[in-house]
């Protein structure tokens, strides 16, 4: 108080960290918009999905035993987890470890465990946009789901974990340029043998249980059943992404390492 009577404002600075939750949304928003603006994860993220999509479902290159639209786009969304989720998210880490980006934000008061989940929070904003873009080119094209969305939310977020874990393994132990080409390589690999535009029943006898095995194929199937044929959850995809997620994840939390 003055003389007068009056109030003297103080000024004083409070130094401090902002909420945690606020540190979160910001690292997410700044992980977001880093994704959308890379040219490379633009392309995996959604040019390629959409791409594919159009593609197969226009042209007659296979012989899915039903309307290729129907048996693609449940395909397409998985393979849109995968983009995102393994190989985008891989190779972004594996170059923020190697830069030094990682140890960095680590010492900062976001912390590393809110840097994981700012992470894994860009993840699932950027899988929404894939799945808003798919879902309306595949209507466009004639698709129709069947079945229970949450079922389907369900099977994906399955699927994210699973891809995060396995994405993070590899960014976490290799060097950036081997994460760089086998994670490439995984999906290439991914994209041919897990069901996303070929059927499982196309390949021999003798390898379909391995394949079938793989997240890919688990979350491609699971999703495949649930919005194509409309049955209800299958037990079997949810139990393998579920375990390929405690695995991948459980390994990450050993090895791991952030320089």
């Amino acid at each position: 108080m003055t003389s007068s009577g009056s109030t003297v404002l103080d000024f004083t600075p409070a130094p401090g960290a902002a909420p945690f939750p606020r540190m979160v949304l910001a690292q997410a928003g700044a992980e977001v918009r880093a994704m959308l603006r890379n040219g490379e994860q633009l392309l995996l993220t959604l040019i390629i999905p959409v791409l594919l999509l159009v593609g197969f479902s226009v042209a007659p290159l296979i012989d899915v035993g039903g309307r290729r639209v129907d048996f693609l786009v449940p395909g397409v969304l998985a393979l849109a987890v995968m983009s995102t989720a393994f190989t985008g998210q891989a190779i972004a880490t594996g170059f923020e470890r190697r830069y030094g980006v990682l140890k960095r934000l680590g010492a900062t008061p976001l912390s590393r465990a809110g840097l994981m989940l700012a992470k894994t929070a860009a993840v699932v904003a950027v899988e929404v946009i894939q799945a808003i873009v798919i879902v309306g080119v595949g209507l466009a094209l004639g698709w129709r789901p069947h079945g229970s969305f949450l079922s389907a939310a369900l099977l994906v977020v399955l699927g994210t974990a699973a891809f995060s874990g396995l994405g993070l393994l590899m960014a976490g132990t290799l060097r950036a340029e081997a994460t760089l080409a086998g994670a490439n390589l995984v999906y290439l690999v991914l994209l041919g043998a897990g069901g996303v535009v070929f059927p499982l029943s196309k390949f021999p006898e003798g390898v379909r249980p391995v394949l079938e095995a793989l997240p890919i194929s688990a979350l491609t199937g699971g999703l495949r059943s649930v919005l194509a044929e409309g049955a209800a959850l299958p037990l079997g995809p949810p139990a393998v992404l579920a375990a390929w997620a405690v695995l991948s994840l459980g390994l990450v939390s050993r090895t791991f390492r952030w320089e």
